[in-house]
């Protein structure tokens, strides 16, 4: 699957430019933010088909901004997929009850991200969440 519209939510910005050309590369629509309130600002007039979110943010933590998205009906359904590099005790578990779908480790395997992307997207409504917790992309 490409052409899907995607949002990355990242403070780094090779981390940004990599994912970004990675997924344009395959034909994906990408919208980048650099912080929640961006992100947040950004959705009011995107409606992506997946989010690749970052743990570790400047104003708010991916936990929290993955809870305050999946609050708003029209964003309830969307994959958020955190991705990270650092992360401190509980966190994955937290991520999980905020309602992440998918919870992988940096840094990103650039063969496999496109890989990982459109396996979300061509479950998106079919079967939920995924059932394989922890997948690290290397």
């Amino acid at each position: 699957m490409s052409g899907e519209p995607v949002l990355i939510i990242d403070d780094n910005p090779m981390n940004l430019k990599l994912e970004k050309l990675v997924l344009e590369v395959e034909a994906y629509k990408v919208r980048i933010a650099h912080s929640a309130s961006e992100a947040l600002s950004l959705l009011q007039d995107f409606q992506p088909e997946l989010i690749l979110m970052d743990l570790q943010l400047p104003d708010v933590d991916g936990v929290e901004l993955t809870r305050q998205i999946k609050a708003k009906p029209q964003f309830k359904d969307i994959p958020i997929v955190i991705v990270t590099s650092y992360s401190q005790k509980g966190d994955e578990d937290r991520a999980w009850a905020a309602g992440c779908d998918e919870y992988i480790h940096k840094p990103i395997d650039t063969k496999a991200l496109p890989a990982i992307v459109g396996s979300f997207l061509r479950r998106k409504g079919t079967d939920g969440p995924s059932a394989v917790k922890s997948n690290t992309v290397s």
